[in-house]
């Protein structure tokens, strides 16, 4: 049930995800943060099973701070990326994660990055993405209004025009989203509606 949603702009990523926390017919809570900040320069979006989802974003989240800590220089985003994937992938033939990644991150030569990863281990480099339910329902407004070149400002009305169609179309009612970006300033909550 869960929605996460990411644009990548000029020089900045934003990601947004639904604060709700339910299972079957019952809404537990609607204040989790489903975006996680990996490090400084790193936001991972996440959906599924929450077991799943604190279990395995939190192992990727300490293993960056271990490389981190081990060789002295952070891990780039398209490395946090394959070492994600990989790690889904091993874990298909073990115990499989139930979970669905968004990884935005800003690099200083590479720029803005978005990857999308799903629970079986794909892995895909896109300019706009989203995981869950409202993939059906924002992909197209995203697809739309999606321009390469899109300022911040520009950027979140594309975001909230796209959460706007959630919460009209979408069957299960999620009141509240946060939304978060990464640039070359780090990371940092601009609003929460």
């Amino acid at each position: 049930m869960d929605s996460i949603i990411a644009v990548v702009g000029d020089g900045f990523v934003v990601s947004a995800a639904d604060c709700t926390n339910a299972r079957s017919i019952v809404v537990m809570k609607e204040d989790v943060d489903k975006v996680m900040e990996l490090d400084h320069h790193k936001l991972l979006s996440m959906a599924g099973e929450p077991g799943d989802v604190v279990q395995f974003t939190e192992y990727i989240q300490k293993n960056v701070h271990l490389y981190e800590l081990r060789t002295g220089i952070p891990m780039s985003t398209t490395a946090v990326a394959s070492f994600t994937r990989n790690e889904l992938a091993k874990s298909i033939r073990k115990n499989p994660y139930s979970v669905n990644l968004l990884l935005a991150g800003y690099d200083p030569k590479t720029g803005p990055e978005l990857y999308y990863l799903d629970y079986l281990g794909t892995l895909t480099k896109m300019p706009y993405a989203a995981q869950g339910y409202c993939s059906y329902f924002v992909l197209a407004t995203l697809d739309r209004y999606y321009r390469s070149s899109m300022s911040l400002d520009e950027a979140l009305d594309v975001m909230r025009k796209a959460i706007q169609e959630v919460k009209v179309r979408f069957l299960i009612n999620q009141p509240k989203f946060t939304i978060k970006v990464v640039d070359v300033n780090g990371t940092r909550t601009l609003e929460s509606f």
